[in-house]
C-alpha cells in the first residue's frame, strides 16, 4: 500500500510529521538507494528501501511498547549533548529502537511510555484524542476553592485557553496541599504554569497514569514491557 514518505517516516518513531518533512526536504532520507526530498513522494513500506541516515526504518517490523517510571532529573530525550541522564539510560538492553512519547520535563517524575510504534505515538499526543493523564502534585499553601474552580474551568497559556481539567484535593500538610490533577492534553511544563496562572508553586509533580496504564508496582527508574490488552487499550483511545 503506497503511502506518503514523510507519513513513513513520522511512524517510523523517529519525529513528528513536521520534523520528518525538514528531515527530507534536508536530503537525509534515500529510497531504494536514491536520493528524495519530496515529502509527498509515494513509497510502499512493506517493499521499498527507505533509509533515514542509514537506517533501514522499513525493516522495523516489531513493535515494541515500553513504561517507564521517569525519575526525578533526568531528561526525556534519547541523548543530551549536556551529559546528562536521560530516559533512555533505564531501558534494557534491547534490539528496539523505542523513542518517548511526549515529553516529562526534567523534574518531574512518573510514567512514560516509549515505543517505536509511530503511527500510535503521534496519536497518543495528538490533542484531538484527549488522553487521560492523572498527576499527584504537591503545591504550596494557600491553595482554595477559587483556584481550584480557575484550573479547572481552564486558564490562558500561549492565548489559549486549557482544556477543563478535574482536580481532587488528595491530602492536606502543614505547608501544603496533595493534588491528584487529571489532565486531557499536554502542553510543555503544563501543570507547573497553570499553577503559576493562579499563583501557586509547585514543590513536586508525579504522573500516577498515562491512558489508563498505572505505575503500580513499578519503582523510581524501573521500566516493563506493556501487555497486550494495555496496547490494545491505548490503539482503542486513538481510534486504531
Amino acid at each position: 500500500m503506497k503511502k506518503r514518505l514523510q507519513v513513513v517516516v513520522a511512524h517510523a518513531g523517529i519525529c513528528s510529521r513536521r520534523k520528518a518533512a525538514e528531515i527530507i526536504e534536508g536530503g537525509k532520507v534515500l529510497v531504494n538507494n536514491e536520493l528524495v526530498t519530496e515529502k509527498g513522494f509515494s513509497v510502499d513500506p512493506q517493499k521499498d528501501i527507505i533509509e533515514v541516515n542509514g537506517r533501514n526504518i522499513a525493516a522495523e517490523k516489531v513493535k515494541a511498547y515500553y513504561l517507564l517510571n521517569k525519575p526525578k532529573g533526568c531528561v526525556t530525550t534519547v541523548s543530551d549533548d549536556k551529559g546528562r541522564k536521560t530516559v533512555m539510560d533505564y531501558l534494557p538492553r534491547t534490539k528496539f529502537r523505542v523513542y518517548p512519547v511526549g515529553r516529562l520535563d526534567k523534574e518531574t517524575e512518573g510514567a512514560l511510555i516509549l515505543t517505536n510504534d509511530g503511527e500510535l505515538a503521534n496519536k497518543l499526543m495528538h490533542p484531538n484524542y484527549g488522553i487521560t493523564k492523572i498527576y499527584l502534585a504537591e503545591v504550596k499553601k494557600p491553595f482554595d476553592p477559587a483556584q481550584k474552580q480557575r484550573l479547572e474551568k481552564g486558564v490562558i497559556l500561549e492565548g489559549k485557553r486549557t482544556i477543563p481539567c478535574k482536580i481532587d484535593v488528595i491530602n492536606t500538610k502543614r505547608n501544603s496541599v496533595i493534588l491528584k490533577i487529571e489532565l486531557h492534553e499536554g502542553k510543555k511544563r503544563q501543570i507547573r504554569r497553570m499553577m503559576e496562572r493562579v499563583d501557586c508553586y509547585v514543590i513536586s509533580l508525579k504522573r500516577i497514569s498515562y491512558g489508563g496504564i498505572s505505575l503500580k508496582g513499578l519503582s523510581s527508574g524501573q521500566c516493563r514491557l506493556l501487555a497486550k490488552r494495555e496496547v490494545d487499550m491505548l490503539k482503542a483511545a486513538c481510534s486504531l
